[in-house]
């Protein structure tokens, strides 16, 4: 069939036998499709409360986030069951999540060789001090998993007592996501974390006009952008 040349990869006739194609590969035979998967990136403000799981007996989660957008979803329903997450949220974290059916583009993201950095936006219950920057940059032991955390860009960003009431937040930017890090992080000064939002991955911000709980398709641009190197 390759020599009668009517097999096409990609509306291009294919003539090679060890032609290397994947799941988003167009596969036409004397052109009837056989295969025709669309990949698929997802941004979704996650809000507190809700899970970051495609099924939970207990909490909504963030599919049923995107099953409430009627519209959008059912632009998504072939790919609905092929969608995973990357790079998860828990619970009482919001902001930026990102799901996908490209495995590849994931583990890309997801890699520790990569060094793609997270931005999050840390509320805490007690004032901040320039002590902070020096610990967060020199990462941190903890020894019931007997590692260090690796550097991590540490800013403060409001440390004040207002009218309105105190207001400590912190900008930290991490390359590793372990569990809980910042929350334990913030524990050896002993100052509770009392918000957390998401704000980046790499270079791909949350869309400020994307209300919590909403979603919508990344652009071309912000698939590829989002691996460009961050600037210091």
């Amino acid at each position: 069939m390759l020599a009668q040349k009517r097999i096409a990869v990609d509306n291009c006739i294919a003539d090679d036998i060890g032609q290397r194609i994947d799941k988003f590969s167009k596969i036409t035979l004397d052109d009837d499709i056989l295969q025709d998967n669309q990949a698929v990136y997802i941004m979704l403000n996650k809000p507190i409360g809700v899970v970051s799981a495609t099924i939970d007996k207990l909490h909504k989660t963030v599919i049923d986030l995107l099953e409430e957008q009627d519209v959008f979803f059912n632009e998504l329903s072939e790919e609905k069951e092929s969608l995973h997450i990357v790079g998860r949220l828990d619970l009482n974290t919001s902001g930026l999540l990102l799901l996908t059916n490209d495995s590849r583009w994931s583990e890309r993201l997801t890699s520790p060789e990569h060094k793609v950095e997270k931005c999050y936006r840390v509320a805490l219950k007690n004032p901040l001090t320039d002590d902070y920057i020096d610990a967060f940059a020199d990462g941190m032991y903890f020894s019931f998993e007997n590692i260090t955390t690796k550097p991590a860009k540490f800013k403060i960003i409001a440390n004040k007592t207002t009218v309105q009431g105190n207001e400590y937040i912190a900008e930290v930017k991490l390359i590793e996501g372990r569990y809980h890090q910042i929350k334990r992080m913030f524990g050896r000064f002993r100052n509770p974390v009392i918000g957390l939002h998401r704000q980046a991955i790499g270079n791909l911000l949350l869309d400020e006009n994307l209300a919590s709980g909403k979603s919508r398709l990344l652009t071309d641009v912000e698939v590829l952008d989002i691996f460009t190197k961050q600037q210091t």
